[in-house]
């Protein structure tokens, strides 16, 4: 596998001087420019030997920038042999590889609109998708996720192929092919006309639509998001102008490109010359880390709570000396952290404890995570601030950002300014304002054209005066930084008339090493309560070493008083800096976790609340009924 040289060395300096002028020059250009034009003239212009890369069973399949760019030009000629015209839609169904980003651009080379879709989704949801968009073409990666879908695949009248990822898979399925049957298409009509991509791709304009995504849906159908070449080119150059994105940087994708986050992320690696390294589920990210060494990574909260969790568990098994020594850096590491984040006055002498504890503790931490990164980007949900100062601490800030689907990416903290529980500052051309009722509004060039056959909902989406609404509520500090507080719908009364914001007391309580989820309900009640899903190895781990008799099954575990005894206990401890109202002295254990499959997650894995709140009623009313 190729390796990216350090960002120290002379020749980095040398390739971020030329990244920095050609990013002068697509700024100038951003509002004209569109994605093929973005991505391939800049694989182009670095021609990477690594510049997208998969694992497929034990070894690295890397790609090159130039034979990336032959690829698109195949696959895109191929579908146009499929028929697929300018303004067709091409849906996409797949884990992240290599595959997934040379479909996307040749979908866009042809003006056609990429409709992507989750690899856990749940049939009918792929049936309305597809059918909602009128897509032509599906293209899938494996059997497996073939299989899964078929149910809603077979029902849509408009699909008239099926393209797999994986050559075999494509057998015993009508209208179906391989990739590499619709590339070898694709490489003929390239021969007898070596100039047939380029007139494809020359009808494009930034105004035209790349890409239909289909929002997560935690109520009634999803609606189609319609977002131009346009939306995604000025967002990524912003973004490309204001992070310290380099051509020896190295990036582990992780969160799927049917994300807004990771699919805004793939073309902004490519537009900066990063070379990306893909994971196809989180199970893998450990392994990788190691091998990939990356020097940038994006996930979300949930991720870096379990590499949290993973460390912790580690440091305290140790015994003796060794425990304690842990225990006492990651408590002055995160004093430290808290304080310079803060900036506040840092004594002398917890200077040199942090120091020391570098030395001793997290130089451990950086080489869990392949030695090299120099910095997290974190989205989706709000990252607990103790995880945030023990990271930084560690010396790998988890830079958190925000957007939407709707937005594109609007925000992030920078290194070196940032402050934890923050998203940031907007990027250069991007409004943040926040209105009377404390809801955050959006404009700027990266804000969507409307939701796809939905013009009512579209104008409804929208101030008279142009700002989009994202139903998120927040508040701005003096210098412009944007502070997430919740969901406007997701916000709940107390019976007191005090209001309760369920995603920041969740952010508190999943700090704790026994929690895996947390949900926090109570409208109308007199104090909230928590719904948890135990980390059940950690649980497990604190009652052998307390001598407590270990249930036998999930359901067992999930009433056993000493079990929830102590979840409760850390619950109540972690929660109680929070205002009185909003302090959860109350936990029930949730025999299983909250899934996508199971109806209680989306895709994005955000927890739809009305959903648990009707399958969990009994329970939640048994909690408040015994509360006394």
């Amino acid at each position: 596998m190729t390796q990216a040289s350090s960002p120290r060395s002379s020749a980095s300096l040398e390739s971020n001087a030329a990244s920095t002028s050609s990013n002068d020059s697509a700024e100038s250009n951003a509002h004209t420019m569109t994605l093929p034009q973005l991505c391939i003239a800049a694989l182009r212009r670095y021609n990477k030997p690594d510049a997208i890369n998969h694992k497929q069973t034990e070894d690295w399949l890397n790609v090159s920038g130039a034979e990336f760019i032959k690829r698109v030009r195949h696959v895109a000629l191929g579908l146009a042999r499929l028929g697929i015209e300018r303004g067709d839609r091409v849906a996409l169904i797949s884990e992240n590889r290599v595959e997934w980003s040379i479909a996307d651009l040749a979908i866009l080379s042809l003006g056609a609109v990429n409709v992507p879709l989750y690899t856990t989704q749940a049939p009918e949801q792929v049936r309305f998708i597809l059918a909602d968009s009128g897509a032509r073409v599906l293209l899938v990666s494996t059997r497996k996720i073939y299989r899964h879908a078929e149910p809603g695949i077979r029902l849509v009248e408009t699909l008239e192929h099926i393209v797999f990822f994986d050559d075999e898979a494509a057998k015993g399925v009508r209208d179906a092919q391989s990739f590499a049957q619709l590339e070898a298409a694709g490489a003929l009509a390239d021969a007898e006309d070596e100039a047939a991509y380029e007139r494809f791709a020359g009808l494009i304009e930034p105004d035209d639509l790349a890409t239909i995504i289909y929002t997560s849906g935690t109520t009634g159908d999803p609606k189609g998001v319609m977002l131009s070449h346009k939306n995604f080119v000025t967002d990524v150059v912003s973004i490309a102008g204001t992070l310290p994105i380099f051509p020896t940087d190295t990036a582990l994708s992780v969160l799927p490109l049917s994300h807004i986050f990771e699919r805004t992320c793939f073309y902004l690696f490519c537009h900066a010359g990063v070379s990306v390294y893909y994971a196809a589920s989180f199970d893998q990210v450990g392994a990788m880390l190691q091998e990939v060494r990356p020097t940038l990574m994006t996930a979300v909260p949930r991720l870096f709570e379990k590499v949290y969790h993973r460390i912790v568990k580690k440091g305290m098994a140790a015994e003796g000396m060794k425990r304690r020594i842990f225990q006492w850096a990651l408590k002055c590491g995160t004093r430290y952290a808290e304080l310079q984040n803060k900036r506040a006055r840092v004594s002398v002498w917890l200077a040199a404890q942090q120091q020391l504890a570098d030395k001793l503790v997290f130089t451990k931490w950086r080489e869990g995570v392949g030695g090299r990164l120099r910095y997290f980007v974190s989205g989706g949900a709000p990252l607990s601030p103790s995880l945030a100062y023990a990271f930084i601490a560690a010396g790998i800030p988890i830079l958190e950002g925000y957007g939407m689907t709707e937005t594109c990416i609007t925000s992030a903290n920078r290194p070196g300014n940032m402050r934890v529980g923050s998203v940031g500052l907007p990027f250069p051309g991007i409004e943040h304002k926040i209105a009377a009722d404390g809801e955050i509004l959006v404009r700027g060039a990266n804000v969507m054209r409307g939701y796809y056959g939905h013009p009512e909902a579209t104008t409804a989406a929208f101030t008279t005066d142009g700002w989009f609404q994202t139903g998120d509520v927040g508040r701005m500090d003096e210098e412009g930084r944007l502070y997430i507080t919740d969901r406007k719908k997701e916000l709940f009364k107390l019976s007191n008339g005090k209001y309760i914001a369920p995603q920041l007391v969740e952010s508190f309580i999943k700090q704790s090493p026994f929690v895996n989820q947390a949900i926090v309900v109570g409208a109308g009640r007199k104090q909230p309560i928590a719904l948890i899903a135990p980390d059940w190895d950690a649980l497990e781990d604190e009652m052998r070493a307390q001598g407590l008799p270990i249930p036998q099954t999930r359901e067992a575990w999930s009433r056993d008083v000493a079990a929830v005894r102590i979840v409760q206990s850390d619950v109540s401890a972690l929660t109680s800096g929070l205002a009185d109202y909003e302090r959860v002295r109350r936990v029930a254990l949730l025999p299983e976790e909250l899934t996508i499959d199971g109806g209680e997650m989306t895709p994005t894995l955000k927890i739809k609340r009305r959903v648990v709140d009707e399958r969990f009623a009994a329970l939640i009313e048994s909690m408040y009924e015994n509360s006394g």
